[in-house]
């Protein structure tokens, strides 16, 4: 699966094409029709995969391996620009085809992607996910300013739509202004929430080990069932990631997130996204450095499990 914008010596890590056979995979979902502040989240893919070259041989140091061989590069989805509704039914038959070929690593986007992609694991597994959720935003608006669904929505949907186990549902880096409603609508729904404030000093995994802990048991309690995680580059300060389009002060740090990728990689994962990245309000490349390191984390943290 390609498109105009997909050059195949700019795939992520610089690995082939996707193919059968190979167990990993990441695509590109270059959408930002639903955002409400800035856009530019569509370059996001193209961004992160330029990023991801910087990581030479690809050896991660803590787990010790490298996704060179195991991951394909399926290019960005060829999806319409016209509407949320036409681009997530175009979206829908080729995310399904990918996830029943790979483990999949989704780059956006806004994160309007995620309710369809979820919609294409919850109809694959045959049952509702738990879900892994980094962002400083709620994203449980019932409505998206007037329009049904959009950016901020998708978290609200997901839990109307049964897509989700909602007392398996983690939302971390939590910070933005809100009403009670969408800000507690997680723990009102049996989910739990890990705010920014909660999170202050808190990097290594020993000063992280109350929330892994947390984690760790409430999927424990409801049978380990599949986990998706959906990252939004936003759950970082925008001293680390500048490049997005709803940036707020006081959000996670890059050891932080790298802390939590690392420790719960061995939970029963079945895919991911990282999304919001905005290349056209990012400096240095810190934002798509960022989200790079992010995804090759978990793949690496994947293909550690598998081995084992």
């Amino acid at each position: 699966m390609t498109s105009f914008a997909f050059l195949s010596n700019n795939s992520f890590l610089k690995c082939a094409p996707a193919a059968p056979g190979q167990p990993f995979a990441v695509a590109g979902v270059a959408w930002d029709g639903a955002v409400t502040h800035r856009p530019g989240a569509r370059f996001g893919p193209r961004a992160i995969r330029e990023a991801s070259h910087m990581l030479c041989d690809a050896i991660h140091p803590l787990f010790n391996v490298s996704p060179h061989g195991k991951l394909g590069d399926a290019g960005d989805l060829p999806l319409p620009n016209t509407s949320l509704e036409r681009m997530r039914a175009a979206m829908a038959p080729q995310v399904e085809k990918l996830i029943r070929a790979h483990h999949m690593a989704w780059l956006g986007g806004d994160h309007s992607i995620t309710l369809e992609l979820l919609r294409a694991y919850r109809k694959w597994l045959g049952r509702p996910l738990a879900v892994i959720h980094f962002d400083a935003h709620c994203d449980t608006w019932a409505d998206h300013f007037g329009e049904p669904s959009g950016h901020g929505t998708w978290v609200y949907e997901a839990m109307q739509e049964g897509l989700v186990i909602k007392a398996c549902f983690t939302q971390l880096g939590i910070r933005s202004s809100g009403t009670r409603e969408a800000r507690e609508y997680v723990s009102d729904q049996g989910g739990q929430v890990f705010a920014a404030r909660e999170l202050r000093g808190l990097e290594s995994p020993a000063q992280l080990a109350a929330v892994l802990a947390a984690i760790r048991s409430r999927l424990a309690e409801h049978g380990n069932p599949p986990v998706y995680l959906s990252l939004d580059i936003d759950c970082l300060d925008p001293a680390y990631a500048p490049g997005t389009g709803t940036p707020e002060p006081g959000g996670m740090s890059s050891n932080q997130v790298l802390s939590l990728l690392e420790e719960l990689a061995d939970l029963p994962f079945v895919g991911m996204d990282c999304v919001e990245v905005s290349p056209p309000y990012d400096h240095a490349e810190l934002t798509s450095q960022a989200a790079a390191n992010f995804v090759w984390t978990y793949l690496c943290g994947q293909l550690a499990k598998a081995a084992r």
